[in-house]
């Protein structure tokens, strides 16, 4: 009962996750052509394990049917000076056109004064909230059983503006920008979720003890959104102590909205609380509907090309990317494969205590649908 209780509330946290207004126009197409024609969608499979994994995705849609037609890109070998970065200006534009992507893992080379592109696609397609489901697995034990929350992290400013600069020789300088319009925007959208999904408590994490100015115009943005939802609990918690209280107790928490690093920081923390990244869901949201899954996890180049991978955190995210197109049938019996897989303990990769390769992980899920 406690294992068929958790996958319910597994999909109702996965569920209606990627845009907050199923009743927009770009909604109601959508779940008009998802019952009668193929969707296309762009893939990014990405670099190193990232084309394994999505080989995954595309075995087990095609094992359930799923009407998806991938448009695929890749990463460039060359700086396209349009994007300033690896990506091409015609795989973003494949985004804005079909409205909804799946993203494996990119790397970045550290130093080489290469654009992100992680980066390049947030500020590029507008990608304003990363939403990260964080939930314990049924039969996949760690040191907490009863996690279930929800992290919404700003997309596009704070730290990561990606405006920095050398003041005087050994001195550089990087600016954080908080804005108004970014801040209400993130807010509304953690406060519509936690509304729309039955959700109790939103809690703003900041800095603002320090960070007065930046994090202060955060929190009156936080606070000026939730007179709105007075049947919500509101409250405000220091990055610190947030940190402290996420290891000690993370049923504390339900709902957490956050500025652009502390986002980063805290999601990957309570991503650690349910077994790491290679577990974990993601999908950005964009104004107009655009959403992008994406795994989070690195690209593990150790052991790329081996079939040693783990697909799971590409898998749920396709799952959220289903459930934003209005395809919950398919989203339900892929997850429900996927917790199925896991539970059993028969075929699970290295990462999660087992031996079983990429591929023998795959076939076990879709012999479960």
């Amino acid at each position: 009962m406690a294992t068929q209780l958790l996958r319910r509330r597994a999909s109702q946290i996965l569920s209606r996750q990627a845009y907050p207004n199923p009743s927009s126009p770009l909604s109601l197409a959508r779940a008009f052509s998802c019952a009668t024609t193929r969707i296309r969608a762009t893939l990014f499979p990405g670099d190193g394990i990232g084309p394994e994994i999505a080989d995954s995705v595309k075995q087990v849609f095609e094992e359930a049917e799923v009407p998806i037609e991938w448009e695929e890109h890749y990463v460039g070998d060359q700086i396209d000076p349009r994007t300033q970065s690896f990506l091409t200006w015609e795989s973003l534009e494949s985004v804005r056109r079909n409205g909804v992507g799946l993203k494996g893992p990119m790397a970045t080379p550290i130093g080489k004064g290469h654009r992100s592109l992680n980066l390049t696609l947030r500020k590029e397609l507008n990608l304003y909230a990363n939403v990260r489901p964080c939930y314990s697995l049924p039969g996949y034990k760690t040191r907490y059983d009863d996690v279930n929350l929800i992290t919404i992290r700003e997309n596009t400013e704070g730290e990561y503006s990606g405006l920095e600069h050398q003041v005087v020789r050994g001195v550089v300088e990087s600016l954080k920008i908080i804005t108004r319009q970014a801040s209400l925007r993130v807010a509304e959208y953690a406060f519509h979720y936690a509304k729309t999904h039955g959700r109790e408590r939103v809690s703003a994490i900041h800095k603002a003890n320090i960070m007065q100015k930046t994090d202060g115009l955060f929190l009156k943005c936080c606070r000026e959104v939730a007179e709105k939802y007075p049947e919500i609990t509101y409250e405000e918690v220091v990055i610190d102590n947030c940190c402290m209280m996420l290891v000690k107790n993370p049923a504390l928490f339900d709902v957490l909205v956050m500025p652009n690093l502390y986002g980063d920081i805290i999601s990957d923390l309570c991503a650690g609380l349910i077994g790491g990244l290679g577990l974990t869901p993601s999908c950005n949201i964009g104004e107009g509907g655009i959403a992008l899954a994406e795994a989070v996890h690195g690209s593990a180049p150790d052991i790329a090309g081996k079939d040693l991978a783990n697909p799971t955190a590409l898998l749920l995210s396709a799952v959220t990317m289903l459930r934003h197109l209005n395809l919950h049938d398919k989203a339900d019996r892929i997850q429900n494969a996927i917790l199925n897989t896991i539970a059993e303990g028969k075929y699970r990769t290295a990462d999660l205590g087992g031996s079983s390769t990429t591929t023998d992980f795959t076939r076990a899920i879709c012999d479960h649908l």
